[in-house]
């Protein structure tokens, strides 16, 4: 194999993953697919989720929406985070639920939908405790009222209500209580303004697993899509889809007080071997890592050994016999080689930010239900 770097995926693990979180929560699920499927390949991804039984996708931008129906998806799709001068129409001509959490957007949609002689259809965010995106407690009912008046004109159609949780990976979290409670209030004062939404949905992973009050019609599955637990408890079932690996690119023999990489901030304490590979921060491997990181070489974790630069990282294999065009599993799903979570301990971060920073010069090459591991 030629290839410098390549993460491969098993969209059977991303089908096992839906009819898990399906199992538990009981309720239709969002494919949450944005910023390229969490670094695995959006296309592909929500393929695999809507024949494992998924109904919806969600994403956050027009770009990502208008991907997707470009490759010929039919799903339904929720698209939530846009500015209001944005080109709507070619969302609704594409049949792309928006997600509006402002008047000024809401203002924008409608005129979209009258200019295009079709009606928009649009999903009202509350902000029950996020303080992100969504409409605030005071602002909610001049939203709702002017989305009812919309609707009355023609204009646009309600068909959800939603919100985000803050924090749902701490079970049983006061926190999650309470936005419940906010998100019925939101949906108490939709309903008395005269709207009937079909849909509504609070949950992500976390609470789709965890807090059946948050589950509604919807949960939205994000990083339990990609079989990464949310709640690092080793939810039964959940199975990491992608496998980061690559090969040696140089081999050198060093002794005692070799510097490596730049600084150095690491220098030999003995004769050993080190093997270069060409993958960096660049391709996923965060700098904020070194001095803590692993990759699976010879059948052995081998250390990560001074700086990881843009393009490269150097390991420390001691004294395997290693040679050029030999292959490293960089994370993997489980077992021996290191893993998602581990790099996201490494670097003092979040898995999502492990995968979804894995670039686009590492290929992705995509299997179904065979071995992706080295």
């Amino acid at each position: 194999m030629s290839f410098l770097g390549e993460a491969v995926v098993d969209l059977a693990a991303v089908a096992a993953n839906v009819r898990t979180v399906a199992a538990v929560a009981r309720t239709d699920l969002m494919a949450v697919v944005k910023a390229d499927g969490f670094g695995h390949g959006a296309i592909a991804v929500a393929r695999a989720a809507i024949a494992a039984g998924a109904g919806w996708l969600g994403v956050t931008s027009s770009a990502e929406a208008l991907s997707l129906r470009s490759a010929g998806l039919t799903a339904p799709i929720l698209s939530w985070l846009h500015a209001p001068d944005e080109d709507f129409g070619r969302l609704i001509a594409a049949r792309v639920d928006l997600g509006v959490s402002t008047v000024p957007h809401l203002h924008a949609v409608a005129a979209a939908g009258r200019r295009l002689g079709a009606r928009a259809v649009v999903q009202l965010k509350a902000d029950t405790g996020l303080s992100r995106n969504g409409a605030v407690g005071h602002e909610w009912p001049e939203l709702t009222g002017w989305a009812r008046k919309y609707e009355q004109e023609g204009s646009l159609r309600v068909r959800g209500v939603w919100s985000h949780l803050a924090d749902a990976e701490t079970p049983g979290s006061v926190s999650v209580a309470r936005q419940v409670s906010a998100f019925d209030e939101a949906l108490r004062i939709a309903r008395a303004a005269g709207l009937d939404p079909e849909l509504t949905h609070l949950a992500n992973s976390a609470a789709a697993l965890t807090a059946p009050a948050a589950r509604y019609d919807l949960c939205r599955i994000g990083i339990a899509l990609y079989g990464i637990d949310p709640l690092g408890a080793g939810t039964p079932g959940l199975r990491p889809a992608l496998t980061l690996r690559s090969r040696v690119v140089n081999v050198k023999r060093v002794g005692r007080g070799t510097g490596v990489s730049y600084g150095p901030d690491h220098v030999t304490t003995r004769p050993t071997t080190l093997a270069l590979l060409p993958l960096g921060f660049a391709d996923g491997l965060p700098r904020a890592a070194q001095g803590r990181a692993e990759v699976w070489l010879h059948g052995r974790r081998c250390p990560v050994v001074g700086r990881i630069a843009m393009d490269q990282c150097v390991i420390d294999a001691g004294e395997l016999p290693v040679a050029v065009g030999d292959p490293v599993t960089v994370l993997g799903p489980g077992g021996t080689a290191p893993t998602v979570a581990d790099w996201a301990r490494w670097a003092g971060t979040s898995p999502h930010e492990i995968l979804t920073g894995i670039g686009a010069r590492v290929r992705r090459t995509y299997r179904y239900g065979e071995a992706a591991a080295l």
